[in-house]
């Protein structure tokens, strides 16, 4: 490796001026010593502006580390033979080519080596369906013209197709589907829409045409023709053929319209209707009621891009479902979000009380929705002001489909609302909460929530993804939490983590993610987030680091050519305080096989990799810090860790069970997601000054199944610095050698 590192190591670039000269010196050496192209040449100067004289001279060295001096800057030549790679240095003109495997730096210490498993960008390409034929792009053929389409966006076309054939009078179905079409109709559904309503059994009856939305009145057209018995058999083509009808005899157009579908019954022959779905240019929601709706309803909303719900046992599943199909014509401000949605057994007598916050992105077009089984509950809601609305204050619906709702007259007050209900009867009630933006001009703040595969055939890693933001800004540190509910009502709550670890890509990024393993059976699951914020812990990062490579000149004919200089500004990222705030809402369904019943797969799944491992050395020993995996990838606690070291990098990435052990029996693994630190003398090495050392680490279950080898961190002896570090007292965090674990200076460069 001696040769990279001299064409490699040219100096350093000003990436390091906020870390201080001694983790300056350290840090930034190694991340230019292993992750740059190794063709590209240039020279290494100091650049010195006092007084408006500036002086430039070649970088001197230090006798005993042999370390370039802090203000040491690599200047690459204008005039590159080097064709790689577009990932690192893509302003130089000769840079037309991703690297491949032939030319791939596999032991920088890159964000794409650490992700990627130490593949080259082009292994990673060519796995896409794109590209699985093509070859690497050579710099000699021009790419492929893009092509663009206007699209210009109209006013929403919706039509419900909803179920009422004799299944749907089983437990409270067709009710239930009441009281979420109604919620939809009167909350969801933005203004100037056009909507129209078909129901279906073994024949469909179109019972509304598209009916332009301007005022309360016109909800009410389509609510009233909500279905109040449910019989006859199931015939879903029959009621998107409706469907289509109803838009097309309203004047517009089945492409790009929407279809909201629901159903619970079987049909043998939903395949005969796909061609004309395909042809219509519709989008189709698909909502699966119960465990025995068609299995095809899925293919519906892929073929179409529609979303895809199932709804069984969670009452507000139906409710969560229509309150995820929101505008899509990108204007925020114009949907509906929903700050609560609860059910309660409450007992005769029982009070149940709670809080709803509200916080200032929110409040126009709010409403508290309240259903129950048996009978109409008393109802005390209190704003942050103390103004009281009591049971009277809430509008029944006039349906029977047993549900009352208060809208906030203007715009709802911001701050802690309270509720507390009671009923003379036991019954299940629920609590829905809706609002839309406080104003336009404000981004609200938005939870959405998706799972990395729509299938998964057992035993598939699966992984949760919630993202909670504020336009592109992400909140951290807030409360994320994922329900799963199977096929036949198991539940599974879920913590999500942005912590960068077990299936979190990056940290603070606002993405909260958690992989999903506790499979009871096949068929389908509903996922639902809540997210919950609190003003003393939750945070909203107003600007990112600055991931752009700044290349201070060039070397042209012989001389230096300096850019301007870079602006200077702190790096770290600046963080506003959050309001309270709550957020639920739907991430669809995913459907699953081949899995076993009883949710045990502490046999199948091993723990999850190590990503952050960190290590540096404090005087003769190292010391390492990671966040802890699972006994199931990143769910329980590890039976026990496997910690490996070497002067070779090589050694641990490709033959690491022959790399020498370290003695950890000591170290009793945490729980996931825990904060794990251990030290260690490495005692089978002579401690001198720059010795190199190499760690990674194993972890393992009871079940004998093993993680894949973490990360790889590097610890640097240094001892010719040990007088500056002790005058840096409390700063001595700052020379840490976890160069493979640190990638996130540098971690837009990828090669």
């Amino acid at each position: 490796m001696g040769l990279r590192k001299q064409r490699c190591c040219r100096g350093l670039t000003e990436h390091a001026r906020a870390l201080g000269p001694i983790a300056r010196i350290t840090k930034v050496i190694q991340f230019f010593c292993h992750r740059c192209s190794t063709r590209i040449t240039g020279t290494n100067v100091v650049h010195n502006c006092e007084r408006g004289n500036c002086v430039t001279r070649a970088c001197r060295r230090d006798s005993k580390t042999r370390l370039y001096e802090p203000k040491c800057t690599f200047i690459p030549d204008k005039i590159q033979t080097a064709g790689a790679s577009i990932m690192f240095m893509q302003n130089l003109n000769s840079v037309v080519e991703f690297c491949t495997e032939k030319n791939h730096n596999a032991e920088a210490p890159n964000l794409q080596n650490k992700m990627c498993n130490r593949r080259s960008t082009w292994d990673v390409i060519k796995t896409s369906a794109d590209f699985q034929n093509a070859p690497p792009m050579r710099g000699t053929e021009a790419p492929p013209p893009p092509t663009f389409s206007l699209l210009k966006s109209r006013r929403r076309v919706v039509c419900l197709v909803l179920d009422k054939s004799g299944s749907m009078d089983k437990e409270d179905r067709l009710i239930r589907m009441n009281q979420a079409a109604e919620l939809y109709l009167t909350q969801i559904v933005e203004k100037e829409s056009m909507v129209g309503l078909v129901t279906f059994d073994s024949a469909a009856h179109i019972q509304n045409y598209l009916i332009k939305i301007t005022s309360s009145s016109d909800y009410q057209k389509i609510t009233a023709n909500l279905p109040q018995q449910a019989s006859g058999g199931t015939s879903i083509c029959h009621g998107l053929q409706a469907g289509f009808q109803a838009i097309t005899s309203s004047d517009q157009s089945t492409s790009g319209s929407e279809i909201v579908l629901l159903t619970d019954g079987e049909d043998n022959g939903i395949r005969s209707c796909f061609e004309a779905v395909s042809r219509s240019g519709a989008i189709i929601h698909t909502i699966a009621l119960g465990p025995s709706a068609a299995r095809e309803l899925e293919t519906l909303s892929d073929m179409t891009g529609g979303l895809r719900f199932y709804a069984n046992k969670d009452l507000n599943s139906l409710i969560d479902a229509f309150s995820r199909i929101s505008s899509t014509s990108g204007s925020v401000s114009q949907q509906a979000l929903q700050l609560e949605s609860k059910a309660f057994d409450v007992r005769a007598g029982a009070w149940i009380n709670g809080t709803v916050p509200l916080d200032s992105t929110v409040g126009n077009d709010t409403f508290f929705v309240i259903t129950w089984m048996v009978k109409k509950p008393e109802i005390i809601l209190q704003d942050p002001k103390g103004k009281k609305y009591t049971t009277s204050d809430f509008q029944d619906d006039k349906l029977n489909i047993r549900s009352a709702r208060l809208q906030i007259p203007g715009t709802a007050e911001t701050g802690t609302w309270t509720y507390s209900i009671t009923g003379t009867k036991s019954q299940l009630i629920t609590m829905t909460v809706t609002t839309r933006a406080r104003s336009p001009t404000m981004e609200p703040l938005l939870a959405t929530a998706h799972m990395s595969q729509s299938t998964a055939q057992y035993p598939s890693r699966m992984i949760v993804y919630a993202r909670v933001s504020q336009g592109f800004l992400p909140v951290l540190g807030a409360n994320v939490t994922a329900l799963i509910e199977a096929e036949h009502g198991h539940q599974v709550t879920l913590e999500l983590w942005d912590n960068g670890a077990g299936a979190d890509t990056v940290k603070n990024d606002g993405i909260y993610t958690r992989y999903f393993t506790d499979y009871h059976g096949n068929g389908r699951y509903s996922l639902k987030v809540r997210v919950q914020a609190q003003r003393n812990k939750t945070r909203l990062s107003l600007r990112q680091k600055n991931k752009s490579l700044y290349i201070p000149g060039y070397v042209e004919n012989g001389k230096i050519v300096l850019n301007p200089p870079r602006p200077d500004v702190q790096e770290e990222a600046i963080e506003a305080t959050v309001e309270d705030f709550n957020r639920v809402t739907s991430g669809g369904s995913f459907t699953v096989s081949g899995a076993p019943p009883d949710g045990d797969h502490a046999r199948v799944f091993p723990p999850s990799k190590v990503t952050d491992l960190e290590a540096e050395f404090i005087g003769d020993y190292i010391h390492l810090t990671w966040t802890a995996p699972g006994k199931v990838l990143d769910n329980g606690r590890a039976h026990r860790y496997i910690i490996r070291m070497s002067q070779h990098p090589l050694d641990l990435q490709e033959d690491f069970n022959n790399a020498t052990l370290v003695n950890a029996s000591s170290l009793i693994p945490k729980e996931a997601g825990s904060k794990e630190t251990f030290k260690f003398k490495p005692e089978t090495f002579k401690i001198a000054n720059g010795i190199q050392l190499y760690i990674a680490i194993q972890a393992d279950n009871e079940a004998s199944l093993t993680s894949e080898v973490s990360n790889i961190a590097q610890a640097v002896k240094l001892t010719s610095l040990e007088d500056s570090i002790s005058a840096l007292g409390d700063d001595i965090s700052a020379i840490s050698m976890t160069i493979w674990g640190l990638t996130v200076i540098f971690n837009s460069i990828l090669n």
